[in-house]
């Protein structure tokens, strides 16, 4: 999809493309988004999952479409300015039937708030973020969880680990950003499975930032930080920033960063291999990550 605007690589900016659903707005990163199409009545799928409405073929693909609405437990549409937006993440095309497409607007990763745990305790919410625009609340939602519940085996593969085999120890520092706490406890228990448990983790890049510049103001960077394995969408401070910040400073270039992301397709690899990134894997594939982590670490 062309918006129109290029994004600079680690300027912690992005496109949030608004939409409805009932009364309320909602968003989601255009970085996602293929398409937007009109709302054409899908073909329904014996058995399929209550939210998923069918599957239609624009072209030569298959795409599933999600019933957005159902998923959120609010009514149906009933305006008649139903859409589709096309998306893109974890290596899967999924399409989801909104009620109406607002526009594209431009900010700052700093302008959005993580939601507190009222809105998402014990990992349930599917909120990753709310912003303000033009006097309305935007919530941003979390898409691979959205999927990930209607489909749990598109969620992380943490199976991949035991494909591993036996695992040596390495107690190498690892700073991780990861904003889901689901996936952020997910990843943890994987790489202490894998034989990493020196592990701290960040909500977003701005607390990983901070850590970095706590960790050299009082003298222990190289004793906290051996890599760091970030995710690109973070409230606050993304995973580019973040890659851009260290590897442009003198003090924390040496530290090799993995990005490890929803959002790595050829595009964002580009701008991962711009800012520096020594390694980028897409999830959900863990034990790639674990892999890359270990070519860095072992060599």
């Amino acid at each position: 999809m062309e918006t129109g605007i290029l994004l600079e690589s680690g300027t912690n900016e992005l496109e949030i493309l608004e939409f409805r659903i009932g009364a309320n707005y909602y968003g989601i990163n255009v970085a996602k988004v293929r398409e937007i199409l009109p709302y054409k009545e899908p073909t329904p799928i014996p058995n399929a999952h209550p939210c998923i409405e069918g599957i239609f073929m624009p072209r030569d693909e298959i795409i599933t479409i999600v019933d957005l609405a159902k998923q959120l437990n609010m009514p149906a549409s009933d305006s008649g300015k139903d859409m589709y937006i096309v998306t893109n993440f974890n290596k899967l095309s999924i399409g989801f039937h909104v009620h109406s497409v607002v526009g594209i607007s431009r900010v700052s990763w700093a302008e959005i708030s993580k939601p507190d745990a009222t809105l998402n305790g014990n990992g349930a919410g599917i909120a990753t973020g709310i912003i303000k625009l033009e006097g309305k609340l935007i919530v941003i939602l979390d898409f691979e969880k959205i999927i990930s519940d209607i489909s749990p085996e598109t969620g992380l593969k943490v199976s991949d680990i035991d494909q591993l085999g036996p695992r040596q120890r390495n107690s190498a520092p690892i700073l991780i950003a990861e904003d889901s706490a689901l996936l952020g406890k997910l990843i943890s228990e994987s790489l202490s499975k894998a034989g990493y448990t020196n592990l701290t983790m960040t909500m977003n890049g701005q607390e990983a930032w901070d850590k970095l510049n706590e960790y050299k103001a009082a003298g222990t960077l190289d004793q906290k930080v051996k890599l760091i394995v970030t995710d690109i969408e973070m409230p606050q401070m993304d995973g580019h920033r973040l890659t851009k910040l260290v590897k442009d400073s003198s003090a924390f270039s040496h530290i090799p960063v993995v990005i490890f992301s929803s959002l790595v397709n050829d595009e964002m690899r580009r701008k991962g291999e711009a800012l520096g990134a020594d390694a980028q894997l897409s999830k959900p594939e863990i034990g790639f990550l674990v892999e890359a982590i270990d070519n860095i670490l072992w060599k």
